[in-house]
Order: structure tokens, then C-alpha cells, then sequence
């Protein structure tokens, strides 16, 4: 028997985003519901297609989704609010798509009427410490729990008439119920045997449509786990297994090791178990004995989540032993995790230094390299000894290359010290003068940074990298972009504005390109939510600033209004979490290098006078580790390298930083220790409630709680946003409330951010007139 070759789930997007464009084309009422599920369709067909022609034996099926496998989840158990355009039977695409992005007015999210109610999407936050986002369950005491769609069997039979046989993933219970929001209070696991009648019909229609395995992801595996939660995996998979015996489940947790909870995922009655020996290696030694002879491991030896070439010769010294104990038919190799976390095709990039691009695999390099290694453990290496050399020669390359590694860099970075990360004063004394130097009013309404990127803007980028247009043009055209954009602002009365971004591409990748260790890709999108996607930059080497990166945007910016122009830039951790990093060193050594070479950048902004400079760190928390006690170390350089970034300048100059979709009750001790003199945080798809964290701490420093969801099409009422800010005053003095939307607004169209901007504006003046600070 031959030793089977798996992937967990692929990317969904389409190798050239063909799910982005179709589904944003169905939003605004360019195709119709029949043209998205042909684009659905055929992405999954060639997906399925293109595992098997590579030799993936495991094929996974309801891996795709047009949004996320959370909301796929809610909405197969019947977990949809009110207010979303359902009551009973199967949940409808457009119901689906308000509890994603809201709907407000007469329209729906989808861009058709009848929709309408002015409701907000579900909460979302980040999937573990990925830069993917998932939509929120929301779960009460009385929650009901029925099939509301059967999108699992529908895509195993779809495979099946395209003459592919998969194994359907699922999220699995517990995750679904840990992952979920309740009332305060509600133990929202208590619902599991509610819960479970639904998933037993689900996995009991796929077994009758002919599947032998179903894939059940369990990440929180992976996490700190309590006694409730041990005991609802025990009640979860006792009855799934006693209920549909005739499905085989493998169990599938990644992110990190087991651990300490080795013992409960091998004891639950599954038929195989996943591991994730990239970031749980230790796991497969402490396995032993322990797995039943007729479990099946699967050994996720490449790492789904970043870019690189796998040690080949390292995988097989990990998977001799246990291949040669086991035997190939209770053995499976896999990725560590989905490849949804990686794009999907090297050979793709063309554009892209030869020996960079030899040290990458993406998702079919990845097949390909579980490939290699399965013939490899099968038939020896000499049956395979070309890839096994490329992939040494390859490695070998990188490790040796002379643009990977710099003495200057490596010497500043050795001469850090604490001082440099320090603030001349406390925040009290900082707040006075700067208060004083702005004279700004109560509630100063100001924006996160970026304004709507319009096709205009995107067409003019695209024209110069064609080579249609001028350097000297491009720039005049973003110039009268910025000054229109400054204009609108002072017209509708924000008290500190912004440049608006026009100039960059991404807040990551703007600065990566202009930083020497950087490399980027043409097409290695991979999805962030629904449609957005991104392209991270891949950190391969030491990181240096050869000259200023926003100074002449800034100068230019605030030469066109006497009002304060925050300067914006993207911090260090955030450049980091949002990059394909650099295995060769620690991930803290390449932080703190990025921190000093953005130092520089603060500096010279100072210099050229800028008052205010806000410094992102929107992927802070994301980066936070799943096990709690791996995650103080991680703060503490997270935060250092902030501070490196921030503290080099005058107590008179205000820094602004700027966080979004995370909670942040258990890392408020770092958020404060990080010193900014204003924060702004996502807060309204909330309703507030992650401002009980800084009440609770009594966070000191100035609060933005953003009073507005921008990844929502629909535009806030005065009303709605000024009872936002009311209910922040039951949290927070009037004296350190600022007010802002939730995010940039980059992907947005000038439409509804001038109307919700204006209101936003309105909200705050009416605040002034009826507050007394």
C-alpha cells in the first residue's frame, strides 16, 4: 500500500483572485446570483483537479467558502441572529452575506433590495495568531440549534459527479462553541448537547452520499484548554462515533503542539489524528506508544503558513522512524495546516529574483513536496534524488547568500539598549503640552489614515508600472489627489486630518519596498476575510532604511492646511505578522530590526516638523502565541520593539497608534506599557464592549474607540454613532475620547465615507454641545 498524501483545505481564491472580483461584481449587482456559483464552482473543480494531477491522494471538499468556515458553520447550524433575513429552513445567500458585511437603508450587503433594516455585520476577529479573520457566532442561553444548510454534502456530491473522491472538513463542535460570543457570563459550551443533533444529521448525510472519512478541525487542541472544554470533547466525539459509525473521522488540530492535551486527543474515538509537527514537533516524540495500532497519524511536516522551501532531509529523518514502526496504510503526510495561509502557485512569479524564488514553495509546491517525500519513505532516495538535491541546493543558497545577512544592522541591533525605548516623560506631563501645542476640542474627530483607493487611483498606479504614464505625472496626479482629499476634510470639519494614502499600495508592503531585506510577488495573494485578500511581502534578510519613506508625502500634505497632518506609518510588529518572516533567526531579532530602521523614518518626520505621527500596530495582537505561557515573551519584545520605534522623539510630539478586530483584555498590561499617547481600537461591531478592558485596567493614555465599522457598506446614523460614544462615557472620561472610525478606509468608495464621515463629524459636535467634561 502506498503512504497516502494530504492536503487539510487550499487556497479558495482563485490563483488570479477570480473569487474576489466575482463575489464584489455580485455585491454591487454586476452579475447575478447564477454567474457567482459558476465561478464558485469552477474554482473548486479545478482545485480538486489540480490535487489529484499532482498525486494528493486525501482531497479535502467544503474547504472553500464564499466568506469563512465560521459563518459557513453558523449558518449550517441555524445560528443566525435576528435581524438577518431568516426565520426558518435553508439560510439564503443573501442572509449569509448581511450577517458578513451588514446591510443599511433600503439595500442588502449583496447590492439587492429588500434587505433592508440598517444591521450590522457580525463581530470579526483574527482565526488564532493568523492575519485570517473569521465572522463571531453570536450564542445565547436559548440558543436553537437546527440544519440550515447543507453545503458540506452538496460539495462532497459535487466532487463526486466531477470523479473526485474527498474527505469533507468541518469545523468541528468545540471549536465552533469556543470561538463563539455569548452574554457575559454564558458558558457558551454548555450548549453542546444542543449543538450536537445538528452535526450528527450533517456527518450522517454525508456518509450516506458515500464518503468513508470527514475531516474535523479541532484547533483549539491546540490552546489551554479547562475541564468544561475536555469534557465537551468527550461528549462531541463519544456520540458522533456512536451515531454514524460507518464515518471515519480524523481529527485535525494545528497551530501549535498538543501538549498537555496529547492524552485527550488521542484517547477521543477517531480514527486518525492529525499533528502539526511545524510548530508541535516535541509532539511526535511524546506520542510514542500511545496511538492504537489501527489509528492513523497524519504528520503535517510542511509548513502551511509561510513561503519557504522545506528541509527535505530533515522531514525524512523526522518520518523514518515513525513510517518504519506504523507502516505506510496508518500513515498519512500532510501540510501543518490548510493552505488557505499561502498563495498558490510560484511558478507564477516570474517577475521575481531567480534566487529568491528558488528558495519559495507555495501551495503546489508544497503538494509537491509532500509528494517527493512519500516516494521517497516508499521507494527510497534514489527514486527521488533531483528534488531532494534542488531542495539542499536551494536551502543551501539561501542560508549562504550575502544579501541575507548585514554586520551594520547586526552591529546596531547589538547596541540597543533601554534607554532608547523610553519616553523623556510620563504621559501626564506629555498629554499637558501637547494639549496645549494642538488646542484641539473635546471629542477631536480625526480618521485612521487611508481614504477610498478609487479605480482612478489604481488605474494611474497600473499606468506607471506599464510605462503609460510619467514619474513626474504620477506624482502630479496623486498630488491633486491628496489636496482634494485635504479640502473634503477641512470641509466637513475633522480637527485632524490625514494625507489619505493614495501614494501607497498596501500598508505593509509601501514600507517592505522601500526596506532593504524585503522581496514581493506579483500574484501571492491570500485571502485576510470575504473578498479582501493581500500579498505579504516575504522578509528574507536583514532589514535597513536606505533613505525616507513618507517625509515628502507628509510635508507636502500638511503645507496645505494650518489643521495638524498626522504623519502614518506601519509598525514594526504589524510589518512583521503581516510578512512571510525570515526561520534563519528569531522572530524578535527581525522585529527590533525593523523597529530601528522605521526610528529613523520617526525621526526624520520630526524633523520636518510633524506634530502628531501615528505608528499602526494593527497585527499587535494577532502575533499573540495560543498557548498562554508562551505569550509573555512574545509582549515583551512586541512591545520593545514599538517602543524602539516611537521613543526617540520630543514629549511635545503626540503618537498615535492604532489597533483593530482583536480583544484585548488579556494583553491591556501591553497595550498600556506600549505608551502611545492615543490609541484608537475597533469598537463597534462590539458595541463597545472590548472598552471595558481599558476601563477595567483604568488605562491612562488617550482612547479612539472607533464608532464605525468600515468593512460594512451601510453609513451609521448621528444617532447611532453619538449613542456609541454615550455608551464610551460609561467606560471612559470625556477628557481622553477621540473620535474615528474602526479602520482605514482604503476599501471603501467615496460615497458612503463622505456620508459616514460627515455624520461621524456631527456625532462628535453634538456630543460638545450636550456633554459637560
Amino acid at each position: 500500500m502506498s503512504l497516502a498524501i494530504a492536503t487539510l483545505g487550499t487556497p479558495r481564491i482563485g490563483p488570479r483572485r477570480e473569487l474576489k472580483f466575482a463575489l464584489e461584481a455580485y455585491w454591487s449587482g454586476r452579475i447575478g446570483r447564477a454567474e457567482l456559483l459558476e465561478t464558485a464552482a469552477a474554482l473548486r473543480a479545478a482545485n480538486w483537479a489540480d490535487q489529484a494531477a499532482r498525486g494528493v491522494a486525501v482531497i479535502p471538499s467544503n474547504d472553500f467558502s464564499f466568506y469563512d468556515q465560521m459563518l459557513d458553520t453558523a449558518v449550517m447550524v441555524g445560528a443566525v441572529p435576528a435581524g438577518y433575513g431568516w426565520t426558518d429552513g435553508m439560510v439564503s445567500l443573501d442572509s449569509y452575506f448581511v450577517m458578513a458585511r451588514g446591510a443599511g437603508g433600503e439595500d442588502c450587503a449583496c447590492g439587492h433590495p429588500g434587505h433592508g433594516g440598517g444591521v450590522p455585520a457580525l463581530e470579526m476577529t483574527k482565526w488564532f495568531d493568523t492575519n485570517y479573520h473569521y465572522l463571531v457566532p453570536e450564542l445565547g442561553p436559548g440558543q436553537r440549534f437546527v440544519l440550515a444548510s447543507t453545503k458540506p454534502v452538496d460539495e462532497f456530491r459535487e466532487a463526486k459527479a466531477f470523479g473526485i473522491h474527498t474527505r469533507p472538513v468541518l469545523v468541528g463542535p468545540v471549536t465552533f462553541l469556543r470561538l463563539a460570543k455569548g452574554a457575559a457570563g454564558f458558558d457558551r459550551l454548555t450548549l453542546i448537547d444542543r449543538l450536537l443533533p445538528v452535526y450528527v444529521d450533517v456527518l450522517k448525510l454525508i456518509a450516506a452520499n458515500g464518503a468513508d472519512w470527514v475531516q474535523m478541525d479541532e484547533p483549539v487542541l491546540a490552546t489551554d484548554l479547562d475541564a468544561a472544554a475536555r469534557a465537551a470533547f468527550v461528549r462531541a466525539y463519544g456520540l458522533i462515533a456512536s451515531a454514524v459509525p460507518n464515518l471515519k473521522v480524523m481529527l485535525t488540530s494545528y497551530f501549535g503542539p498538543l501538549a498537555d492535551n496529547l492524552d485527550l486527543a488521542v484517547s477521543l474515538p477517531t480514527a486518525g489524528l492529525h499533528l502539526d509537527l511545524v510548530r508541535g514537533r516535541d509532539d511526535l516524540a511524546e506520542i510514542g506508544g500511545r496511538v492504537p495500532d489501527g489509528k492513523v497519524l497524519s504528520l503535517g511536516v510542511v509548513d502551511g503558513r509561510n513561503v519557504w522551501r522545506a528541509d527535505l532531509d530533515a522531514c525524512l529523518d523526522l518520518l523514518r522512524p515513525v513510517v518504519a514502526r506504523r507502516g505506510f496504510d496508518h500513515i498519512q503526510l500532510a501540510p501543518s495546516c490548510s493552505l488557505l495561509h499561502v498563495p498558490h502557485d510560484v511558478e507564477a512569479e516570474t517577475g521575481l529574483d531567480p534566487d529568491i524564488r528558488s528558495w519559495l514553495a507555495f501551495a503546489r509546491q508544497k503538494m509537491d513536496e509532500l509528494v517527493v517525500l512519500g516516494r521517497a519513505l516508499e521507494s527510497g532516495s534514489d527514486a527521488v534524488a533531483d528534488a531532494l538535491a534542488a531542495a539542499r541546493a536551494a536551502r543551501a543558497s539561501r542560508l549562504s547568500s550575502r544579501r541575507v545577512v548585514r554586520s551594520d544592522v547586526r552591529a546596531r541591533l547589538a547596541a540597543v539598549t533601554p534607554a532608547l525605548a523610553e519616553r523623556p516623560a510620563p504621559f501626564a506631563e506629555r498629554a499637558a503640552l501637547q494639549r496645549q501645542r494642538f488646542g484641539l476640542p473635546p471629542f477631536p474627530a480625526t480618521t485612521i489614515g487611508s481614504f477610498p483607493q478609487t479605480q482612478d487611483v489604481r488605474r494611474a498606479r497600473q499606468a506607471l508600472a506599464k510605462g503609460a504614464i510619467s514619474e513626474t505625472d504620477y506624482r502630479d496626479f496623486l498630488k491633486a489627489e491628496t489636496a482634494a482629499c485635504v479640502r473634503w476634510q477641512e470641509e466637513i470639519g475633522l480637527d485632524v486630518l490625514v494625507h489619505g494614502e493614495f501614494e501607497r499600495n498596501d500598508m505593509v508592503q509601501y514600507f517592505g519596498e522601500k526596506l532593504d531585506g524585503f522581496a514581493f510577488t506579483q500574484h501571492g495573494w491570500v485571502q485576510s476575510y470575504g473578498s479582501r485578500c493581500v500579498r505579504p511581502p516575504i522578509l528574507y534578510g536583514d532589514v535597513a532604511r536606505p533613505e525616507p519613506m513618507t517625509v515628502d508625502w507628509w510635508r507636502y500634505a500638511q503645507s496645505l492646511t494650518e489643521r495638524p497632518m498626522k504623519a502614518m506609518l506601519t509598525g514594526p510588529v504589524t510589518i512583521l505578522n503581516w510578512s512571510f518572516v525570515r526561520d534563519d533567526i528569531g522572530r524578535d531579532a527581525a522585529c527590533r530590526q525593523i523597529a530601528l530602521a522605521l526610528r529613523d523614518e520617526v525621526a526624520d518626520l520630526e524633523d520636518a516638523g510633524a506634530a502628531m505621527i501615528q505608528i499602526d500596530e494593527a497585527a499587535l495582537r494577532e502575533g499573540l502565541p495560543i498557548r498562554k505561557a508562551d505569550r509573555a515573551r512574545y509582549l515583551d519584545w512586541a512591545v520593545e520593539s514599538f517602543r524602539l520605534t516611537s521613543s526617540g522623539v520630543g514629549d511635545a510630539t503626540q503618537i498615535h497608534t492604532h489597533m483593530c478586530y482583536s480583544e484585548f483584555n488579556d494583553i491591556i498590561a501591553s497595550i498600556a506599557a506600549m505608551d502611545a499617547d492615543v490609541i484608537s481600537i475597533e469598537c463597534s461591531r462590539s458595541k463597545m464592549e472590548l472598552l471595558t478592558a481599558f476601563a477595567d485596567f483604568h488605562y491612562p493614555n488617550d482612547i479612539g474607540p472607533g464608532v464605525y465599522d468600515i468593512h460594512s457598506p451601510r453609513v451609521p446614523s448621528v444617532e447611532e454613532m453619538a449613542g456609541l460614544i454615550r455608551t464610551a462615557l460609561g467606560h471612559l472620561p470625556a477628557e481622553r475620547i477621540w473620535i474615528n472610525p474602526d479602520c482605514g478606509l482604503k476599501t471603501r468608495g467615496w460615497p458612503e465615507v463622505q456620508a459616514a464621515l460627515a455624520n461621524m463629524v456631527a456625532a462628535a459636535r453634538d456630543l460638545r454641545q450636550t456633554t459637560t467634561r
